[in-house]
């Protein structure tokens, strides 16, 4: 019986268990994409008519199937890892074999790295992972580089930076005053020396003590009508002092505070300080300038050059300081902080909002430049605002 074997006999089965595993590297070719199951399969393969005009392509664009297949490996492998091992640091080998583990994977002796040492220390220089050696060998960590990853973690390194809470600050506080008087008590330390005396010497006591003359008795002397007046005017204002502050304190000469009463002034400032803010933060002329609908640039670079100096439009305000905007030329949405934006100023003749100021909230039309500034059209009057002070508005006709 020639030919192929029949489906369902022994050999169909054997033949395709032999097909599903790994076969040996050096009769697979990978110009054609074919792997041999013995020597004789590939030495027939290689005198083929497909072959030949394979090799052929390739003598003619050698460079350009090395960069390809390169390419290709190396995105393979670092997709691999990104996906099964995200940023942690593992074994560069384990990555390896788990990706080669594919049947048709694309191997490394058709790139240009001969050794996956050379491929690691590639990866390293080209910053696409974190690369370290040990006595176990090469370890690489995946280094994600998305730019809402990058804009999620600058978020919670911002939130865990405000959310570091007043006990902390106090205990920094005491800690610093403890060693303070540590360091005082350290330099003005007193030197102790041992009694000595000689046997022969007495020791005496003088408990004698002095008298003091009698005191004379002291007059009090009838008050006149104005020092009267002057008196009273004087608790007037000790008794409003009082009422107002709640203690004599304020009233009376500054003293050399203790450390205890330190703490408890700067918690006292601290408080206070809190309490304003809480006052700004209710009202509207607080520092944050974003408004739903207006057109902003993106100044940070840390989400690379796609981004970079590029515009967008305002969707949504969140937690007051942030935004989540649309980018005008893709299409991509992005949450970013009001310190990464800044206002445009729009051609003359365009629609803007006031964005900060006494004025802030109020729309107009921009009239032009003068000054220095920018001067607006706001309810029939003509306005001189600086250039942060206003920002184009999103006209959805002309986008």
């Amino acid at each position: 019986m020639g030919g192929k074997a029949e489906k369902g006999t022994p050999k169909y089965i054997a033949n395709k268990i032999k097909a599903k595993g790994l076969q040996k590297l050096r009769w697979y070719c990978q110009m054609c994409q074919k792997q041999c199951r013995d020597e004789n399969g590939f030495k027939c393969h290689t005198m083929s008519e497909s072959h030949q005009r394979q090799l052929l392509l390739f003598a003619d664009h050698s460079a350009a199937y090395l960069d390809q297949f390169s390419r290709d490996f190396a995105d393979g492998y670092c997709e691999l890892l990104r996906r099964q091992f995200g940023t942690k640091r593992v074994n560069a080998n384990k990555v390896y074999q788990d990706y080669i583990s594919d049947r048709d994977h694309l191997h490394m002796n058709s790139t240009q790295w001969e050794t996956l040492t050379e491929f690691v220390k590639w990866l390293g220089r080209e910053g696409r992972c974190t690369v370290d050696e040990t006595e176990k060998g090469w370890f690489v960590a995946h280094i994600d580089r998305d730019p809402e990853t990058i804009a999620r973690q600058q978020a919670l390194a911002k939130k865990d930076k405000m959310e570091k809470d007043d006990q902390e600050r106090l205990m920094a506080f005491i800690e610093k005053q403890v060693e303070r008087g540590q360091h005082a008590s350290s330099s003005g330390e007193p030197s102790y020396s041992e009694l000595q005396r000689s046997n022969d010497e007495k020791i005496t006591v003088n408990l004698k003590t002095k008298m003091l003359p009698p005191k004379a008795p002291m007059l009090t002397p009838t008050p006149h009508i104005l020092d009267k007046r002057k008196s009273e005017s004087v608790k007037d204002d000790y008794s409003s002092k009082r009422s107002k502050s709640g203690s004599v304190r304020d009233a009376e000469p500054q003293k050399k505070l203790s450390a205890l009463e330190e703490i408890i002034l700067e918690e006292q400032r601290r408080k206070k300080f809190r309490k304003s803010r809480k006052e700004i933060s209710d009202d509207d002329s607080g520092d944050d300038w974003l408004k739903e609908n207006i057109v902003v640039k993106v100044i940070t670079k840390s989400l690379g050059d796609k981004y970079y100096k590029k515009k967008g439009v305002v969707l949504k305000i969140i937690d007051r300081y942030g935004a989540e905007i649309q980018m005008l030329d893709s299409g991509d949405k992005l949450k970013l902080d009001q310190d990464h934006l800044e206002t445009v100023i729009p051609n003359v003749g365009r629609n803007v909002i006031i964005v900060s100021g006494p004025k802030k909230g109020k729309t107009g039309e921009l009239l032009g430049l003068k000054d220095g500034g920018c001067l607006v059209k706001c309810k029939d009057r003509e306005i001189l605002l600086q250039y942060n002070e206003l920002c184009k508005l999103h006209d959805t006709k002309s986008s």
